[in-house]
């Protein structure tokens, strides 16, 4: 018996529907159409600008993986609406950081 290794990794709400929309609708099977009606609906960014921001979240902000991914598909307008992502973690991170974060993330948001 050959063991398979298998990674994992997490993906924003715009990388899925990059992956989705490569394999092709037609491809799909039913709950990869509903997830990719679904990221179509709430993806809040473009995939490149999506994996451009996961990086500065993490590098510059320092910020875990897990919480830069989430506040990418939710993409908070306000620092209040920041804090809650980050309510878990156990470093505080200054307001004027979180100000420059959600500036960022303001700028790079898809216009629907």
């Amino acid at each position: 018996m050959s063991k398979k290794e298998v990674s994992e990794s997490r993906l924003t709400l715009p990388q899925v529907k990059k992956v989705l929309e490569a394999v092709g609708e037609e491809n799909l099977d039913q709950f990869q159409r509903r997830t990719l009606d679904y990221v179509n609906k709430f993806a809040k960014a473009e995939p490149e600008k999506a994996e451009e921001l996961l990086q500065i979240l993490t590098k510059e902000y320092e910020i875990d993986e897990a919480e830069a991914v989430q506040i990418l598909n939710c993409m908070p307008e306000t620092v209040d609406e920041l804090r809650v992502f980050l309510a878990g973690g156990r470093k505080i991170i200054e307001t004027q950081k979180l100000q420059s974060i959600v500036t960022l993330l303001n700028e790079n948001k898809l216009l629907k």
